[in-house]
């Protein structure tokens, strides 16, 4: 195996220089000039033609089995690659077997179909808890050595699958597609395909597998079920390069408890009202890279999870040992996400070179109450973002399953604050270094939020400037440190926001303008420290509210 060469630069090193990850027992020393290592693929370079297994690219012809025999008849003689030629190959699902590759040339669709029937239902993963889905189009489970690689395009036929919000369409999209057949919601902004999907979308949790559940229950809601484009679960040794994947009717990759997966220069997109369509979702994973590529998705762009709950502690497989560079994410909900699905925990995570351009947010943290699991040791440096929907970087405990943005006159409450014991359902976010960014507009610039019964801790922003239309937000957290930040701010009253927050120190804040400088409130707050912060460009400079006091502030020039 050959090592992975990875730039860190200077500043960060004083900070994290060095740190463990305990393993089966075994204690791994990793720095930024020695990450870890992540093994890579290597095949034979035996060709089978899908042609040959009697394929035909006529668009009509369904090449399911065609394209399996082949893939089974490489499999059995050793491996190699499996050619997929140019032109447009209509398939049901695919099983990828180990020291396989499966190979589209350019100008090659593999366009999977909308017959629901070639999909059967089958016991997988969604969301973190184990449920009943359909097949999922590319699929491999406790395989090794396997690859996606080439320069063709792979289609999940997501159209057929996905409900659809009238919100998120023009009115003339909206008729057509209403006109197309399905039935709407009663309140006819909900948009459903079949009968099936409709009766599904009523139900919480629908297909989670439970006792209580017949096979006929499941087949009443199957429509409902939506299958990931790709999902691998438990293999070893994985490639995916050049492809573009796209049009899922869920997730559209999902390695899910896999080992040494390299992503490099693939393009994964969707419809940006696609429900559901995250571009990448690495869930329980160890060792992986994902560089070079471009995300244009529904819904989270490259996304870190680990489980769900008491399903997602159970398994207690973190995500761990990952490098993410040289990566665009255009439309998502967020650009570089971990959460809210991630009670197995997550760390030793490294993302660096990457533009979020037109995100709902840019760095999105979440979770909430009853997740549990430690996300801890993430690393971020050289960040470039614009026109950013919301926040530019987000810490949220109380995460909703809700849009990150509302739609135009969808109203929301705040979350009712309670002080809660701490138990194994608590969720722990901390360690967390964001260094060298820049973001060209935003709602919020800097959002943290946690739990009163479990402050988010130990978090250093540094080298960030930033045009929003607010400042800065921070709430139930300690050992903050912000440096060198210029904010350029449209709506600056406060500057700062800080409730209940302990040991948060500012370090050469530069601002335009604000009526108020300083928001502090709640009785739990102390040692909230300035240097460098020019106060008097500020109308007012500090105002205390529920509790808070003047001890708790020291602003110095």
């Amino acid at each position: 195996m050959k090592k992975i060469g990875y730039t860190i630069f200077a500043f960060l090193i004083f900070n994290a220089s060095f740190f463990a990850n305990a393993q089966s027992g075994v204690k791994t020393i990793y720095s930024f000039d020695n990450l870890p290592v992540i093994a890579k693929t290597s095949f034979k370079t035996d060709t089978f033609t899908i042609v040959k297994y009697g394929a035909k690219s006529d668009g009509l012809t369904l090449n399911t089995k065609a394209i399996n025999d082949a893939i089974i008849a490489c499999n059995k003689k050793g491996g190699g690659v499996v050619l997929i030629p140019k032109g447009l190959w209509l398939s049901g699902p695919i099983e990828l077997k180990s020291n396989v590759n499966l190979h589209l040339q350019k100008n090659a669709i593999l366009q999977f179909t909308k017959d629901f029937d070639q999909y059967p239902l089958v016991a997988s993963n969604w969301e973190g808890l184990p449920q009943m889905r359909n097949q999922s189009p590319l699929w491999a489970t406790n395989q090794q050595n396997i690859a996606i690689t080439g320069f063709g395009i792979i289609d999940g036929a997501g159209e057929a699958w996905r409900m659809v919000k009238k919100d998120k369409l023009t009115e003339s999209q909206w008729k057509k597609l209403t006109a197309s057949g399905g039935l709407t919601s009663e309140d006819k902004k909900t948009w459903y395909p079949s009968e099936k999907t409709f009766n599904g979308a009523k139900l919480k949790n629908p297909g989670e597998i439970t006792s209580d559940k017949t096979p006929e229950f499941y087949t009443s809601i199957k429509d409902f079920l939506r299958p990931n484009l790709l999902v691998l679960t438990s293999c070893k040794k994985i490639l995916l390069e050049g492809v573009t994947f796209q049009n899922s009717p869920a997730w559209n990759l999902h390695p899910l408890m896999c080992e040494d997966l390299t992503v490099r220069n693939v393009y994964v997109k969707n419809p940006w009202y696609a429900q559901n369509g995250d571009g990448i979702d690495i869930e329980s994973c160890k060792n992986v890279l994902i560089e070079g590529s471009t995300f244009d998705v529904g819904d989270d762009g490259i996304c870190i999870k680990s489980g769900r709950d008491a399903a997602g502690r159970k398994r207690g497989m973190p995500t761990e040992n990952v490098i993410i560079r040289n990566s665009t994410v255009y439309h998502a909900h967020g650009g570089f996400v971990i959460g809210s699905e991630m009670s197995g925990g997550a760390r030793n995570i490294f993302v660096s070179d990457c533009s979020f351009i037109g995100t709902d947010i840019g760095l999105r943290f979440k979770t909430t109450r009853g997740r549990g699991g430690v996300v801890e040791k993430i690393f971020v440096k050289n960040i470039n973002m614009k026109d950013i929907v919301g926040e530019a970087v987000l810490f949220d405990m109380y995460y909703a399953a809700v849009d990150p943005v509302p739609l135009t006159g969808e109203k929301r409450d705040a979350p009712k604050i309670q002080l809660l014991p701490v138990t194994e359902e608590t969720p722990v976010f901390k360690d967390f270094h964001i260094s060298n960014m820049v973001c060209d507009g935003a709602a919020k610039a800097i959002f943290i939020r946690g739990l009163p019964e479990l402050s988010i801790s130990n978090i250093t922003i540094d080298n960030f400037s930033v045009k929003a239309t607010e400042g800065i937000d921070i709430q139930e957290a300690k050992n903050i440190s912000l440096s060198q930040i210029n904010l350029v701010v449209d709506k600056a009253n406060p500057l700062i926001n800080i409730q209940n927050g302990n040991n948060i120190n500012f370090t050469t804040i530069n601002y335009n303008t604000a009526q108020l400088l300083f928001r502090i409130s709640g009785d739990r707050n102390s040692a909230i420290k300035t240097s460098g912060l020019d106060a008097s460009k500020a109308t007012n400079k500090t105002e205390f509210l529920a509790g808070a006091t003047e001890k708790s502030v020291q602003i110095n020039k």
